[in-house]
């Protein structure tokens, strides 16, 4: 049986008496309270506990928000933003490989906690549990607010629709600085470098070698396949791709489309490593061949070691800046140093300016090659994996541009 509906002393709002409620007239009973309104010729309810509450709503109502507030459930709106999504940034619309972390976080973290929501029922303190939820999880502050990003995106996009009448994440802070935060721009002076290097696990080197040399993002260097290593008698590593948590995806920006050098012993090393693999497998993996994770790389390798070699403040990040300091100075004498376009170029900035607001002069013009990087980070009398030769064959042919598989 229907609620039978009571007239009350305001227009529009009613006494929704139970169908099991025999109270009548002005007799106290539980029962809610319901204000009703039309909206484009339709009409449409709104239920409240209590009659002070429902004067409320239907002040708002005649305050001018007439338009009903979505009945989605979270989890549904959710899956139709991220398909028509199309934001913009202060550069422009957002890129496809952000649309894909995007989708993937909501799929990930979102949609799960808030799928028994229903989309107007998140408030605030909703979204502050749901940091604590990530932060719990042991993200550090920077992952949690791209994940809360889109989660924010989504929610203003509502707004606009007139699906929600306020942002509940609008206002959420999310406290603490990643690790990259804390020293944005602070490299290790060479015998950092090498401490850190010897305290490294030896299977672990040449990754780590690869990254002060090169300067790669650490999603650039978790993105690489064996097809992007160019060998030969001017070896190169092609950055084409990088990873975006477990997935290959586009890089940051077209300027991180590159080649850079790589030094003689670098390329006898991954001539190596890469004898019977596909050009379409990743250079790094795990030992059953699965993605890495940078959290679990920083976690259980380089944390530890940097506080070993007592350098606790190195990051992934800090590897990039040490990369372009090493080639400011060249080597021991000076000579092979770089200018500032040349090491804007190598680590794949979107403007020279950039890389001379954060690192230091300009120097010299071409690129030139990288054979003095073997000489900065290979420790003093190593003949091991990083620095011998184990026979003849272990050197890639001068004349073979790409390595076969």
């Amino acid at each position: 049986m229907a609620a039978r509906m009571e007239t009350t002393t305001e227009k529009g709002i009613f006494r929704a008496h139970r169908a099991d409620c025999d109270a009548t007239g002005k007799e106290r009973c539980g029962c809610p309270y319901t204000v009703v309104w039309r909206h484009r010729k339709k009409q449409h309810k709104k239920t409240f506990r209590t009659f002070k509450e429902a004067k409320e709503g239907r002040g708002q109502r005649l305050a001018g928000e007439s338009r009903p507030t979505s009945r989605d459930r979270f989890e549904d709106y959710a899956r139709g933003w991220i398909v028509s999504y199309r934001g913009r940034t202060k550069r422009g619309k957002i890129s496809d490989r952000t649309r894909a972390m995007y989708k993937r976080d909501m799929e990930r973290w979102a949609i799960p906690y808030f799928e028994r929501f229903q989309l107007a029922e998140v408030e605030p303190p909703d979204v502050r549990a749901f940091v604590g939820h990530l932060e719990a999880k042991g993200l550090s502050p920077s992952t949690v607010r791209s994940i809360v990003a889109p989660l924010r995106a989504m929610f203003a996009t509502a707004v606009e629709d007139g699906a929600l009448r306020a942002n509940p994440a609008r206002e959420v802070r999310i406290a603490g600085k990643s690790a990259t935060d804390d020293e944005p721009a602070r490299a290790m002076t060479r015998d950092e470098l090498q401490r850190l290097l010897a305290e490294v696990p030896d299977e672990w080197r040449p990754f780590f070698e690869l990254l002060a040399q090169t300067g790669l993002r650490i999603s650039e260097a978790l993105g690489l396949q064996w097809g992007d290593v160019q060998f030969g008698d001017r070896p190169m590593l092609q950055v084409r791709r990088q990873d975006c948590r477990g997935e290959l995806g586009p890089l940051k920006t077209a300027n991180s489309r590159r080649d850079i050098p790589l030094s003689p012993t670098m390329s006898r090393r991954l001539w190596r490593q890469r004898r019977g693999k596909a050009e379409t497998a990743r250079i790094f993996t795990t030992k059953t061949g699965t993605p890495l994770s940078d959290r679990n790389v920083y976690q259980r390798v380089l944390q530890p070691a940097a506080k070993r070699a007592g350098v606790p403040w190195v990051t992934f990040h800090t590897f990039r800046h040490t990369c372009a300091s090493l080639l400011f100075a060249g080597g021991e004498d000076g000579e092979n140093r770089k200018d500032i376009n040349q090491v804007s170029k190598w680590l794949g900035h979107y403007k020279a300016s950039f890389t001379l607001d954060t690192y230091v002069h300009l120097m010299d013009d071409q690129l030139g090659g990288a054979d003095f990087l073997d000489t900065l980070t290979a420790p003093q009398g190593n003949t091991g994996a990083t620095q011998g030769i184990q026979s003849d064959a272990d050197d890639p042919p001068a004349e073979t541009q790409k390595a076969a598989s």
